[in-house]
């Protein structure tokens, strides 16, 4: 399945699962989805979110590939990538149009196999 983070991974995720012919799952910020959520926390540069996906969307063993536009402290991506494995999925790869690479962002979720297209 493709994992789209809110808001901006959605356009690069729709059209991924549409051409790879995958499932396409939400991660959105809490109180947003309508269905039964599963959350996580997490810490912000400046305080504190949470982030949720329906809990029938990932189900144990389902193979997932997570996307976003940017990967900067890697905060809301790990976030991501735990509550799929929380779900019971895998997290087969992340993958971000943008990099910042002078922020812990990849180092946070190297175990992700994280690729992005472009690094400033």
């Amino acid at each position: 399945k493709i994992v789209a983070i809110e808001s901006r991974g959605f356009f690069l995720g729709a059209p991924v699962s549409y051409l790879l012919g995958k499932g396409l799952v939400l991660a959105r910020k809490k109180g947003k989805l309508p269905r039964p959520t599963m959350s996580v926390a997490y810490d912000l540069e400046y305080g504190q979110a949470e982030i949720e996906i329906h809990r029938e969307d990932i189900k144990p063993g389902d193979r997932c590939l997570v996307i976003d536009d940017l990967i900067a402290t890697g905060g809301t991506a790990f976030a991501v990538c735990s509550l799929i494995e929380q779900l019971g999925g895998s997290v087969e790869g992340s993958v971000f149009a943008i990099h910042l690479k002078d922020l812990p962002g990849a180092q946070k979720i190297a175990r992700f196999n994280p690729f992005w297209v472009v690094s400033y």
